[in-house]
């Protein structure tokens, strides 16, 4: 493996930025410091006028791998994932087969391994008739990143609505517990009532009155109050709406915090106004929602009240996007662009690049107890990337590394480039060129 020194460099780590040079050797951060002087061969790149972030950690992505691979594959998201910045993720269990079984699981593990350019853990997946499979993760909890309940609202027979299930998950899991919280009943209700009213004269438009916020709060306040009376660990994913913020707090550091959450880029950047040019691209499950909520979640983003910043990486072909709204399916491919993006928005003075790097890199480090990684910290793994804040981006067909092709931020130009990304000390991705030579490894946890 080759070493690297990187010389002159803004180093944005734990809420300062300061000119350092850092020495990488054998997979890990050996030294952070100006003026390093070192002896032996190794690669010296010119830092001047860039800046150095950890890696992005992805708590959230579906690779679609085994089953769905027409969509995505774990080589090929993992390859976008890494040219935009994001060195570890964390995917979830709804593939086909589901990962309802230790034996499925460990599956998804063996593809990566022998696939995936970026580090990489799996949930283990709920469903109401999998209680037993699932305690059995905890042997597993220091190579696990966690289980995930699609409470009230799943594709496929991944719908956790049987209490006592729920009962035995929370109160007994050692692992953290991470939920998709929308209100099936809810939902159903709303459907039949929209198409009384409109027939299959229904658009992306009215996707955000459907799943609407109530669906939301309601499925995250049950998921709370199971999380409290049994003390569990949860992490509610993709908050949408304004009202859920009320049951998250920000007196705790986030290391003590029993009960996190998350918010996705695509609930930051867009609103339901944006369905009028993007229609079912931006079709996500939780919905993008009435501007009220955008304002309302960055508002909890500076203050902590929401932890993390992901994806919910969802890519599936252009064509099933071209449906109609009832048969095009939820979800958005935004894993090569989630780090761009948030430095666009730190550009434009809503955030700063310190806070960009504590929710995407630092928090779901802290959240998932991930060891040695999400910091710039001597001895850490060099999981690391280069950012020049004074190019640019221009997003077309021939630079999306997604399987399916496509984004929403197609024609769009980010005042930013990623232009070296590591992974384990290896240099993985240069101005749009891959080395695949080393692959991710599986994270570890400290539980």
């Amino acid at each position: 493996m080759q070493n690297y020194l990187i010389r002159n460099i803004a180093v944005v780590n734990e809420g300062r930025t300061t000119v350092q040079d850092v020495w990488i050797k054998n997979s890990r951060i050996e030294k952070i410091a100006p003026n390093i002087t070192i002896s032996g061969q190794y690669t010296e790149i010119n830092g001047e006028g860039k800046h150095l972030l950890p890696g992005v950690i992805d708590d959230q992505v579906h690779f679609r791998e085994p089953g769905l691979t027409q969509k995505a594959t774990i080589y090929t998201e993992a390859r976008a994932a890494v040219a935009g910045g994001t060195t570890s993720f964390m995917e979830m269990p709804n593939t086909k087969p589901a990962a309802l079984t230790q034996e499925l699981l460990e599956d998804k593990y063996t593809i990566a391994q022998q696939h995936s350019l970026a580090n990489y853990s799996f949930f283990m997946g709920a469903a109401n008739d999998n209680v037993e499979e699932i305690l059995k993760t905890n042997a597993k909890k220091e190579s696990v990143c966690g289980v995930k309940i699609f409470m009230g609202s799943s594709t496929g027979n991944m719908l956790v609505d049987n209490y006592l299930t729920l009962e035995t998950v929370f109160s007994n899991s050692e692992l953290l517990i991470a939920t998709h919280c929308e209100d099936e009943k809810i939902i159903r209700a709303n459907m039949e009532a929209f198409q009384r009213e409109k027939g299959d004269q229904l658009t992306a438009a009215d996707h955000p009155l459907i799943r609407n916020v109530e669906a939301c709060f309601e499925s995250s306040l049950v998921a709370i109050q199971f999380a409290q009376k049994h003390d569990a660990r949860l992490h509610i994913l993709h908050i949408s709406t304004a009202r859920e913020l009320q049951l998250f707090g920000n007196m705790l550091p986030l290391a003590e915090k029993r009960i996190t959450a998350e918010v996705c880029v695509h609930h930051l950047h867009f609103t339901a106004d944006d369905y009028a040019e993007y229609g079912n691209l931006i079709k996500c499950n939780p919905a993008i929602k009435a501007p009220e909520n955008k304002t309302a979640l960055w508002q909890a983003l500076l203050d902590d009240r929401l932890d993390i910043i992901a994806t919910d990486h969802a890519p599936h072909t252009w064509e099933e996007k071209q449906q109609p709204y009832l048969q095009a399916p939820s979800g958005v491919p935004l894993v090569q662009h989630s780090l761009l993006l948030m430095l666009e928005h730190a550009r434009q003075g809503d955030i700063s690049i310190e806070k960009v790097v504590e929710k995407m890199s630092h928090a779901p480090a802290i959240c998932f107890q991930v060891k040695e990684r999400g910091f710039l910290r001597e001895g850490y793994f060099a999981d690391c990337v280069i950012v020049d804040l004074q190019a640019q981006t221009s997003v077309n067909k021939e630079n999306i590394f997604y399987k399916c092709a496509w984004s929403p931020f197609e024609g769009h130009t980010f005042p930013a480039a990623i232009t070296h990304t590591f992974v384990n000390g290896h240099l993985a991705y240069t101005n749009g060129v891959f080395n695949e030579n080393i692959l991710g490894q599986r994270l570890a946890f400290s539980r």
